[in-house]
């Protein structure tokens, strides 16, 4: 566990670990939620397909590809306990292929196919 005050900034750092510099990392989805198994009946997105869901959130820069950096502030979900629990997906891509996933960014569905 990691001990955070309400609207603490949490730093995240994810890495690769490749011996191929030709690796690129993104993060294509990242859910809080109040329980460890259950990620999709009561959640909060702060990235999903992509696109940015939480004003918090913000990356940093980092010198290496298959490291990516970021932050968002804590919070709590109301009527719950004041756990949250994360989990990120992240896709691998080789680098400067640019009809891969990692270089198409936020992915918006049209509104007909939206469910």
């Amino acid at each position: 566990p990691y001990y955070v005050d309400i609207n603490q900034n949490l730093f995240l750092e994810a890495y690769l670990n490749s011996a191929d510099p030709n690796l690129v990392l993104f993060l294509e989805t990242c859910v809080a939620s109040p329980t460890p198994q259950n990620f999709t009946t009561v959640t909060y997105d702060i990235i999903r397909d992509g696109c940015v869901r939480d004003s918090t959130y913000r990356t940093y820069y980092s010198p290496y590809k298959h490291i990516l950096r970021f932050q968002f502030s804590a919070f709590q979900f109301v009527r719950s306990s004041p756990v949250v629990y994360l989990q990120c997906e992240f896709v691998v891509c080789r680098a400067y292929d640019y009809s891969s996933r990692c270089y198409q960014g936020c992915l918006t569905r049209p509104k007909s196919q939206a469910s």
